[in-house]
């Protein structure tokens, strides 16, 4: 029987959507996606409600983002270590809730369904040594210049765990910049390079704050 000209212009244009389905999950996995903070943890850098593109090609590459950067990655499975857990020769953020099976895993990861990602910046990169006393932050000794935190800002360490490291191979260890509102490297340890999601590359609302992010 021959396939009448309704039913093949329908499935034309099924076929047409499943590829442009495909191939914005593709443009949102491997190159950028929109997202919107949430939180107020990099107040005043970032304010909830503001929409921002992630650049995620530097996922796709695999390539260690530099200090300063602002950067998303999946939440850790645990946000305080205790005392009780830390363990001076883990200082790697907790991931044991992770997806295990092929499905799950694509609906986490490839879907980003029921899938939680934080953002902060970048402050310590493989191998530097992080210090934090007296209210600030050092980097191989020498005290770290942090021009985007607000004049009044300390940075203190609540657990007294994540505070006086070497930053492991192949990690990062990042803050937000509201410091006392923000749960990050001083609580659950340093990020992998494989959990980071992407960097913030432009900021396009409010429209009158538009353009790339420091």
């Amino acid at each position: 029987m021959k396939m009448n000209e309704k039913t093949k212009d329908i499935l034309e244009w099924i076929v047409c959507i499943l590829i442009a389905f495909v191939l914005a999950l593709l443009i949102r996995y491997f190159i950028g996606t929109p997202t919107i903070v949430q939180k107020p943890s990099m107040y005043p850098t970032l304010k909830s409600g503001q929409r921002l593109i992630l650049n995620r090609w530097t996922r796709t590459t695999k390539q260690m983002p530099e200090r300063g950067d602002i950067i998303t990655f999946e939440a850790p499975s645990q946000e305080y270590i205790t005392d009780s857990n830390f363990n001076t020769d883990n200082l790697i953020a907790n991931y044991s809730n992770e997806p295990t099976n092929w499905f799950n895993k694509f609906v986490y990861y490839f879907l980003e369904i029921g899938k939680e990602s934080y953002i902060k910046r970048v402050i310590g990169l493989p191998g530097d040594h992080i210090e934090i006393k007296d209210g600030k932050v050092y980097i191989n000794d020498a005290e770290l210049d942090e021009p985007y935190l607000q004049p009044d800002v300390t940075t203190n360490v609540e657990l007294n765990q994540y505070h006086d490291l070497v930053v492991p191979e192949n990690c990062v260890f990042v803050m937000g910049d509201n410091r006392d509102h923000s749960t990050d490297s001083r609580a659950f340890g340093c990020i992998p390079l494989d959990k980071i999601e992407g960097k913030v590359w432009i900021r396009f609302w409010p429209l009158n704050l538009f353009g790339t992010i420091n």
